[in-house]
């Protein structure tokens, strides 16, 4: 059965330019075209639906409150927003409850992809239940010592945006939601941002203030059973694992570009267990206590407890709000490389041996460390006897940090 898709739009010209530019994909998906929010609204009572694409700017219930509520109502289902309006406070609104933002004029490729890629995802979260949960994030927790650090700035009356974009910088949290921001055209800004620090001057401190102090887009973390200190280690690890991924793309000669994702990429690589820890906190220990009693990898561990790995919990939230496949991929597959389509060197290259590697220098649950190595997808890269080369520069280069 093809996927369900509602589009909404109060203007009969769009809806039709829809219907024409998305002729082709009528044997894939089914596709329902309403003129308001209150007849696409009767019409998901009716049956369950996985995308709903909404205008902003309609009479009665706008698409801020549609997407709203069907947020509400029907988490499981992703909601992008497309739209030719740039209002600045009706944009603020549709923040918490769209997964992506594309602005009109669209391209036929770019909103066929933007769904294929979701429905792309889909295939690695196959529990709906578990797709419910994670679609219904509007963000990831942050360290509560980070998270009281830039409200306190925010609310200060000299704050700095650099200081701020140093903040989000160091939490995963919050360089998640972030980089959703500038990667989607909520604000007119998709385009390729290499560090959260970047992606923080680009929106601006009088953006950055509404969207924390007023949406409250970061939140602390309040996983039960995990204390300050679980959390600590993990966004240790993170950044860390960052460092050393751009350290070894950089030593790879690889371009800009793959450097700079590597970097990110690493950061963001266990936003799954973040998830996990939130939301999912007694399976979570579970799957911890499984794999320190069989030595099977955590990843191998979560699958058989919770039905699926942080790796693939994190890729299929970041692909749904829409950062770059690049990304996406890294996390996906970073503990199973060879699992991934594509044999070239990339970022998630430089993170599988960055992951390992830190585990290997900083010591970890035995389950952790050299023993993840996938070593068929480094030896088809000729890259297996560069680890000792690696190791060595990711460790000058956390003495330089």
């Amino acid at each position: 059965m093809g996927w369900n898709i509602v589009f909404v739009d109060d203007d009969p010209g769009v809806l039709e330019g829809l219907q024409r530019m998305l002729r082709s994909m009528r044997r894939e998906w089914r596709m329902h075209f309403f003129p308001c929010a209150a007849e696409a609204l009767a019409f998901l009572e009716s049956e369950p639906v996985d995308v709903v694409v909404s205008d902003m700017r309609m009479p009665g219930l706008d698409g801020a409150e549609f997407l709203a509520h069907v947020k509400r109502h029907y988490p499981d289902a992703i909601r992008i927003a497309l739209s030719g309006y740039a209002d600045q406070e009706l944009v603020l609104r549709a923040v918490r409850s769209a997964h992506q933002y594309l602005a009109k004029p669209c391209s036929p490729e770019t909103l066929k992809g933007a769904i294929e890629r979701v429905k792309a995802l889909q295939a690695l979260l196959g529990e709906k239940s578990l797709r419910a949960v994670v679609s219904d994030l509007e963000a990831l927790p942050s360290l509560p010592s980070l998270y009281q650090e830039i409200m306190k700035e925010l609310e200060s009356e000299g704050a700095s945006l650099k200081r701020v974009g140093e903040i989000i910088a160091k939490d995963v949290g919050m360089t998640a939601k972030i980089l959703q921001l500038v990667n989607s055209a909520f604000f007119g800004l998709s385009r390729h941002v290499s560090h959260p620090a970047q992606a923080a001057v680009l929106l601006g401190l009088d953006t950055i203030r509404a969207l924390v102090l007023s949406l409250h887009i970061f939140s602390q973390f309040e996983g039960k059973g995990f204390s300050e200190k679980d959390v600590s280690t993990l966004w240790e690890h993170s950044l860390v694992t960052a460092v050393y991924a751009k350290t070894i793309a950089t030593s790879f000669g690889a371009d800009r570009v793959v450097c700079e994702d590597a970097f990110m990429a690493g950061m963001l690589h266990d936003v799954g267990k973040l998830i996990f820890m939130q939301n999912l906190a007694e399976k979570t220990k579970l799957a911890m206590e499984r794999s320190l009693q069989t030595g099977e990898p955590l990843w191998a561990s979560e699958k058989a407890v919770i039905g699926t790995s942080h790796g693939e919990v994190g890729a299929y939230l970041l692909g749904v709000w829409g950062l770059p496949e690049r990304i996406v991929e890294a996390l996906a597959f970073h503990h199973f490389p060879s699992r991934c389509p594509h044999r070239q060197f990339s970022a998630l290259t430089a993170v599988h041996a960055a992951d390992f590697l830190h585990y290997a220098v900083a010591g970890g649950p035995p389950f952790q460390g050299l023993g993840l190595v996938d070593q068929e997808y480094l030896s088809d890269l000729g890259l297996l006897g560069r680890l000792k080369e690696w190791k060595e520069a990711c460790q000058k280069a956390i003495v330089a940090e």
